[in-house]
């Protein structure tokens, strides 16, 4: 008698709901190549290209607004392909991008596609740029929308994934606590090769790298002494908006 086997568990998914081509690489770069180097999948939802608001080398050179854009995106899929990611673009426009039915639908649909089991976002605050807490508030939106049976939309309804909020470029101004600190040693060169896709933004390379340095300090601390982590530790920092679910404490 012979049994068949058993169909393989689909793999775990990692959603990135991002405002702009550069953000998902500076702020979760690590988190998104570790989940990648686990065999999981990941997609990135780049709402926009960041033409308007963070491409201010391109347009000293005297690009124009659809050259910007394919350079953008350009950067963008070349950093996503690093790091071990599909990427997905929306091209909602940014500087102001805006919370409309239509947008928030279209990330529904593609909660539903992607049945992600962690969701990576923005925080709610940041006085510096109207674009990232816009992108906050659709993709929680979408996240509950994609919950409900009766929402229309195309593919099966989500469960509850838990979010983190990626560390923004000004966090002592946002609101933002390093709640979670993440441990990227193992991909760090990974995600410093997928920051130097991104030539749009050179200026943010050392930034981004130092302050993977800082938070790493942070985690040997809270760490302890007995782990072995090595002397240089890079990590990523993150927040929880939602309860975490445990059956114990650890």
């Amino acid at each position: 008698m012979t049994h068949g086997k058993a169909p393989a568990a689909a793999p775990r998914s990692t959603l990135v709901v991002t405002a702009h081509a550069g953000d998902f690489v500076w702020r979760a770069g690590g988190a998104i190549a570790l989940a990648a180097s686990r065999g999981e999948k990941v997609t990135i939802a780049c709402l926009t290209f960041g033409e308007r608001g963070e491409s201010a080398k391109a347009w000293r050179e005297g690009k124009k607004l659809a050259e910007i854009k394919a350079v953008r995106r350009a950067e963008a899929e070349k950093a996503a392909a690093t790091l071990g990611a599909g990427v997905r673009f929306f091209d909602a426009g940014d500087y102001p991008l805006l919370v409309t039915p239509e947008l928030t639908d279209r990330l529904v649909e593609l909660y539903r596609a992607t049945q992600p089991d962690v969701v990576l976002t923005h925080p709610v605050e940041d006085p510096y740029n109207g674009d990232h807490p816009a992108a906050n508030r659709m993709a929680l939106e979408a996240r509950v929308l994609a919950q409900a049976i009766g929402y229309p939309g195309e593919g099966e309804i989500i469960g509850a994934p838990p979010v983190f909020y990626f560390e923004p470029h000004q966090p002592e101004m946002s609101g933002f606590r390093p709640e979670v600190l993440l441990d990227i040693t193992e991909v760090w060169d990974t995600k410093r090769e997928a920051m130097e896709c991104l030539g749009a933004q050179q200026h943010l390379w050392d930034y981004y790298t130092d302050l993977a340095v800082r938070r790493g300090v942070q985690l040997k601390r809270n760490a302890g002494p007995n782990l072995g982590l090595p002397h240089r530790t890079m990590a990523e920092a993150f927040m929880r908006p939602y309860p975490q679910i445990a059956k114990e404490l650890a």
